[in-house]
């Protein structure tokens, strides 16, 4: 089975879930989406690491061919390419790397040169592999390097636990694209209630089904029973307000193996997933 872990916001308790839950599966893929802060890693502290870049194409122009006709400039709807004094430049970080300006330009003046976005870094340690996306500081899009990730990742193992990016935008998208479930975690509060409200509809729209993982709990929330009552979603499991898991997630220790109670509640967690999933 293959399960996203989204969050509306950062801060709810997204990551410490995902790589506790892969721990407490013993084998399992850890793939960190979340590659503009990755830190998953910091927990699961895989060894034998490899890293290779993430590249796109850039194009490139060559002058002596250009003859100003601005169709490649036309085409771009990114707004990527001008044409200043008779060259035509382009703006490397907002081009989509389409590849559409070389193919619409009649005299070949466009060819793509790789450009470097980020890495994808690999490693294992007791029983989890451990992928980790890691985009370049200032890039526009964290598309690719998802996209990268998540191919070194899927089918390794029959337990995959994907970290998405906080939020609902295209790089969640991405990230959940190929999951069978989607965990959404939340609290107990109504900001976090407001941004489980945006990650229900993205994953609703895109098909995919969905249960909740209250984070923080400390008793009933009417107005997340509520939510869940008119949207027909359920709580998977519910985490209980710890300081000792609080702490332990502060100091980057796994808290699945520090505390049999919350491991039971994984692995209770996990059953649950693997009926969802016909797994």
């Amino acid at each position: 089975m293959t399960v996203a872990i989204l969050s509306g916001k950062g801060g709810t308790g997204k990551t410490f879930l995902s790589v506790n839950l892969a721990a407490a599966a013993e084998q399992a893929v850890y793939i960190d989406c979340d590659v503009e802060e990755p830190n998953g890693r910091l927990f699961l502290r895989p060894r034998a690491v490899e890293q290779r870049a993430v590249t796109t194409p850039l194009p490139a122009f060559d002058g002596a061919r250009c003859d100003g006709c601005r169709r490649s400039v036309d085409f771009c709807r990114f707004h990527a390419l001008v044409y200043v004094k008779g060259k035509p430049m382009v703006f490397p970080d907002v081009c989509h790397a389409c590849g559409g300006c070389s193919l619409v330009c009649p005299q070949g003046a466009v060819r793509e040169e790789a450009r470097t976005v980020g890495a994808v870094e690999t490693g294992a340690r007791d029983g989890i592999q451990v992928v980790t996306g890691i985009l370049n500081t200032g890039e526009a899009s964290a598309v690719p390097v998802i996209r990268a990730a998540l191919a070194a990742g899927l089918g390794q193992e029959d337990t995959t636990i994907i970290d998405c990016p906080p939020g609902s935008s295209c790089s969640v998208m991405e990230s959940v694209e190929k999951a069978d479930y989607c965990v959404l975690v939340t609290e107990p509060t109504a900001f976090g209630l407001h941004n489980l409200r945006m990650v229900q509809e993205l994953v609703t729209l895109l098909g995919k089904p969905w249960g909740v993982v209250l984070n923080k709990a400390e008793g009933d929330y009417p107005p997340l029973e509520q939510f869940l009552k008119e949207t027909g979603g359920t709580i998977l499991a519910s985490i209980p307000f710890s300081p000792e898991l609080a702490a332990l997630g502060a100091g980057g220790k796994l808290a699945c193996r520090r505390s049999p109670e919350f491991k039971a509640l994984l692995q209770g967690l996990l059953t649950r997933l693997r009926e969802e999933c016909g797994a």
